[in-house]
């Protein structure tokens, strides 16, 4: 599905910028999807791992690219995060910044963003991340997640 959907997102991005279009400022949509990270870093942050992977498009084209490899498939992203929300897992708290969002036309949108991981104030683990969202019946979800770690 991404793969047929790529070329269509790629069009849109080169785009002239027209305010409320694709490319185009849009404080609504930036509104509604800081908001949704802010949720999501809730969720980690209670130990709601369902809540959590709500916004990843439940699909075996989801993508999630990390340390240099991409891997396949809600269940893929789900068996990932699952050994850190189990019973006596510890996780250290999550929170979102510098989050930019870009209209990728009516459906789709870019949000490039800083995960931190920290823990009694201290920074455990940092890094940027750019995720492509497509607005489905039930919401903004994610079909592409590229993280990135900073250098330790």
């Amino acid at each position: 599905m991404l793969l047929r959907a790529l070329p269509a997102v790629l069009l849109l991005a080169c785009r002239p910028s027209l305010p409320g279009r694709a490319g185009g400022e849009d404080s609504a949509l930036t509104s509604e999807l800081t908001n949704q990270l802010a949720r999501s870093a809730a969720d980690w942050n209670r130990g709601d791992l369902d809540g959590f992977l709500s916004d990843y498009a439940r699909d075996s084209a989801t993508t999630f690219v990390e340390g240099g490899h991409a891997r396949r498939g809600w269940d893929f992203i789900r068996s990932r995060y699952a050994s850190r929300f189990g019973p006596g897992a510890s996780r250290d708290s999550l929170r979102f910044e510098e989050a930019a969002v870009r209209r990728l036309g009516d459906r789709h949108a870019l949000v490039t963003a800083r995960f931190i991981l920290f823990r009694g104030g201290q920074t455990t683990a940092s890094g940027p991340f750019t995720l492509i969202l497509e607005r489905q019946s039930d919401g903004w979800k994610i079909l592409h997640d590229h993280t990135s770690s900073d250098p330790r």
